[in-house]
């Protein structure tokens, strides 16, 4: 896909950066971000459309060879359309409530009826800063001064002040110079049908559909680094960060679907032709508080909007405004340049551990929708159940540890003999790693049978924190005294439950031959930084993580309850004591 940047207009924001990816990785010894963090780009073409000529506000016609190319001129003259005063008309189904204004002739509200807010108000996906730089709907065109007079014209529309779905609703504007129109058509569903049109002085230009500034979801600087600019080209989806968005840039289709979105929710455009499709990108900067309760202490964030349209001048799309939710986004269908039946699904992202996220989730629902309805205790239910499945793979990594330590003295014997021999020393080097692997051998012991379990449950655990990330089922979802399981734990009872347990865990880990030193940062260090880890996470993942700490503490006190694990005891105990005697 073609981009063209605006030379005036060049933002680059730092991305957000994935602790808690980052902290499970040095937690487990396993380098996974050179082998995941692997980004392929579409190769940019020879010759990028439209030219400078395309994406001025008066283009030319190209005449053909041989023959004079007509003039252009605006008609003698046009009859004027405009309102005499700034109206308000609503429309609304039983899904939203949209309260437009024929000043622009742009929605100033957008409630969606079916979700609330932090305060439990119904949810208004207006932000604030659109007051600034532009409400939904407004149209985008490359010349500036155009563009505000398209936003400030008052324009003709119904005499109706309150409209109710179906329903359609027409703004139209006209003087000497410009002659706008924009159509909008509402049924029972998400999806608004937009035509809009813009000549000026007598010609079309390009003037797209836009939503400027981002959602009013956003009400702290932590909300805003979920934004992303995202969209599809045949089968590839792209989701752009604030980082790799610019203000003005271009970029053609075949365009499926295009807009901004946040965690929850979306804003986006679906051209009827998606061939001659383009998308402005549009990032501005915005003074957000740190924390919704501190209005005052605040910092920049970017807000990313976008504007979509046709380039060929007349537009005609549907937008989608409404929640990322997995059933409501396969109603609405996609139009392709093939004719293949697509959907919206695609605007869900469970991330790279998909294959392994997204079913986890339709178990989840199912568990929620059949067996105990309310989603903390359906992910306490899969915890257990996902652990109970994968304990005869944790079962070997236990052993494994208990002969560890119970060999531990050879093993030290072993190391003490050859500790004179330095690492240049290859031919002793070897003679010691063959003796240790006899000892292996005749005792039993796999050196690293304990690794591939934890390997297998790794991606269960990064798949459960990109599922919860992704779903908006657990929005505002309560359970016991925490009242959205998405957010973080008010009380921070789950991550201080977190600490507690890892600590409990690592006592009861055999240590096999790890170094004093090592074993204290392991049993404290370990436990204090996953807990600080999990202080901002959602409350459900910290409810997954909790629970399988504590099966693993109830597994752990059954295998030292075993043959092997009473002789494992009963050696350490000769060894404390010898020790002591010391």
């Amino acid at each position: 896909m073609a981009e063209f940047p605006n030379p005036q207009q060049q933002h680059q924001e730092p991305g957000t950066e994935r602790r808690l990816l980052l902290a499970f990785t040095l937690t487990f010894l396993i380098i996974i971000g050179s082998q995941w963090l692997i980004k392929k780009y579409y190769p940019q073409p020879a010759q990028p459309e439209p030219t400078p000529a395309q994406t001025a506000p008066t283009p030319q016609p190209n005449p053909a060879a041989g023959t004079a190319a007509p003039a252009v001129a605006a008609p003698a003259s046009v009859p004027s359309k405009q309102a005499s005063a700034e109206r308000e008309i609503v429309v609304e189904n039983g899904l939203y409530r949209i309260r437009f204004s024929n000043r622009g002739g742009v929605v100033k509200s957008w409630v969606l009826k079916k979700f609330d807010d932090d305060k439990g108000q119904p949810l208004e996906l207006i932000n604030a800063a659109s007051e600034k730089w532009g409400f939904p709907l407004s149209l985008y065109t490359y010349d500036e001064g155009l563009r505000q007079k398209l936003a400030s014209a008052l324009y003709v529309t119904t005499d109706s002040n309150t409209l109710n779905a179906p329903a359609d609703i027409t703004f139209e504007f006209a003087d000497a110079e410009v002659v706008a129109r924009k159509t909008f058509h509402f049924d029972h569903s998400y999806a608004v049908r937009i035509e809009a049109s813009v000549r000026y002085k007598g010609a079309d230009v390009q003037a797209y559909p836009s939503w400027p500034a981002s959602f009013g979801d956003e009400t702290a600087a932590s909300a805003y680094a979920a934004q992303q600019v995202e969209y599809q080209l045949s089968d590839k989806i792209e989701r752009l960060a604030a980082k790799k968005v610019s203000g003005g840039n271009t970029l053609t289709g075949p365009l499926y679907w295009a807009g901004p979105t946040e965690r929850y929710f979306a804003a986006v455009f679906l051209p009827d032709d998606p061939q001659n499709a383009a998308m402005v990108t549009l990032h501005h900067q915005l003074d957000a508080p740190r924390d919704a309760a501190k209005p005052n202490d605040t910092v920049k964030v970017s807000l990313l909007g976008a504007a979509v349209g046709d380039r060929r001048g007349p537009t005609v799309e549907r937008i989608y405004v409404g929640p990322r939710a997995i059933d409501t986004l396969k109603e609405i269908p996609v139009s392709t340049s093939l004719g293949q039946k697509r959907d919206l699904s695609g605007l869900v992202n469970f991330g790279f551990f998909e294959i392994i996220a997204k079913p986890l989730f339709y178990w989840l629902r199912w568990t929620y929708n059949t067996m105990v309805h309310n989603w903390g205790w359906a992910i306490v239910l899969q915890t257990i159940i996902i652990n109970l499945v994968l304990l005869p793979l944790r079962l070997p990594q236990m052993k494994s540890g208990l002969k560890m330590q119970k060999l531990a003295p050879q093993i030290k014997a072993i190391n003490k003999k050859y500790e004179k021999y330095g690492m240049r020393d290859t031919e002793k080097q070897q003679e010691k790693q063959r003796e240790t692997m006899a000892l292996y051998k005749r005792e039993g012991v796999n050196p690293v049978g304990g690794c591939l379990p934890m390997l297998i449950q790794m991606p269960f655990l990064f798949a459960y924190y990109s599922m919860l990330g992704a779903v908006i089922d657990l929005r505002h979802a309560p359970w016991a005294y925490i009242r959205d399981l998405s957010s973080p734990d008010p009380w921070y009872l789950l991550p201080i439950g977190i600490v507690a347990t890892m600590f409990v865990v690592q006592r009861m880990t055999p240590q096999g031959m790890v170094d004093p030193a090592q074993q204290k940062m392991m049993n404290i260090f370990m436990p204090m930084m996953l807990g600080f880890v999990s202080l901002n996470l959602a409350a459900g993942l910290c409810l997954y993580w909790s629970v399988g700490n504590l099966i693993s503490i109830v597994t752990q006190l059954a295998m030292n309850r075993t043959e092997l694990g009473r002789e494992v005891r009963e050696l350490h105990a000769k060894r404390e004591a010898r020790k002591k005697d010391k």
